[in-house]
């Protein structure tokens, strides 16, 4: 195990360089000047190259991505073009609040998607399968933003439980609802996910044997058949959460939550390179180190899988 768990994280190396390979040159594509965003179309062309001779613009591109992989390493990803901010710093205080709304609505999703997975998979062509499957699609469907405003409306406006919007510092109530609002939405996927692994197990002759020994039911669908299915319900879990985590804008928006994925739509807004470089690279070493995880903990769920 400790073997493959090295072997996995050498592995790493290429993958985060092809990474930052894609990362750079992506980002060159993006249309537009930074510079010229930054200081307006109408100043003069000169003060235009002094700006972007002192930002390092004008390097050869090779150059540029050698100091963005080399600065990177160090852990330094620049200086904001239009801020002059420290990127690091700025994405380490604003990634806090969207792994919270990561990690909440990947718990949130987990918890719910799989007992109606597993509700849906042991009444299979039945009326509460046909109606989980109804809420599970509704919930795919349904735009966040919009479930978003549902959540407020209720929650806020109705009840007057928790805040509609981020309070300045963090607070549990802030973050309750735009965990709700991911979660809900992920939770058709998780369902859809789980249902299909446990119908793949319900269905193996060792199930159908230990129902007809007489086992109760309850213990055949969570000690055998829960278990047995946990490998792809574990790698969604994965999924989602990078997903989440990449995926929280509109909900960071609706709620006026300082994340990381606002920090990235203002970046590529500015065409501020050194922020969306910077940005997107964290999300994708996180995605990266997080399906590792998930990889490494196959071996602890299911003890027929070997690491080699």
């Amino acid at each position: 195990m400790i073997k493959y768990t090295v072997k996995r994280l050498l592995q790493l190396i290429p993958t985060l360089f092809a990474l930052t390979f894609i990362i750079f040159f992506m980002v060159r594509l993006i249309p537009g000047d930074p510079v010229e965003i930054m200081l307006g179309t109408s100043v003069d062309r000169s003060h235009i190259e002094v700006e972007r001779e002192r930002l390092g613009l004008n390097d050869p591109l090779p150059e540029q991505y050698v100091n963005f992989v080399v600065d990177a390493l160090h852990g330094d990803l620049g200086t904001s073009i239009v801020s002059g901010k420290d990127v690091g710093a700025e994405i380490k205080k604003r990634f806090v609040p969207t792994f919270i709304l990561a990690l909440g609505g990947t718990l949130v999703a987990a918890v719910i998607g799989v007992i109606f997975g597993i509700i849906a998979a042991t009444h299979h062509n039945k009326f509460l399968d046909n109606f989980i499957m109804v809420i599970s699609l509704t919930s795919v469907s349904t735009p966040s933003f919009f479930l978003a405003l549902i959540l407020m409306l209720i929650f806020t406006v109705w009840l007057g439980w928790f805040p509609s919007v981020w309070m300045g510092t963090f607070s549990w109530k802030s973050m309750v609802l735009p965990i709700m609002t991911l979660g809900t939405q992920a939770v058709g996927f998780m369902t859809r996910t789980t249902r299909s692994a446990m119908l793949d197990v319900i269905n193996q002759d060792y199930i159908r044997t230990s129902k007809s020994r007489g086992i109760p039911n309850k213990i055949v669908v969570y000690s055998h058949a829960l278990k047995n299915a946990l490998i792809p319900i574990i790698t969604a879990i994965g999924l989602r959460f990078g997903g989440l985590l990449a995926g929280a804008t509109l909900v960071e928006t609706v709620f006026s939550i300082p994340g990381i994925g606002r920090y990235l739509v203002d970046g590529v807004g500015n065409r501020d390179y050194p922020v969306i470089q910077g940005t997107v690279l964290v999300l994708a070493v996180t995605f990266v180190v997080v399906n590792t995880a998930v990889d490494l903990i196959y071996a602890f769920v299911d003890p027929r899988i070997k690491y080699d």
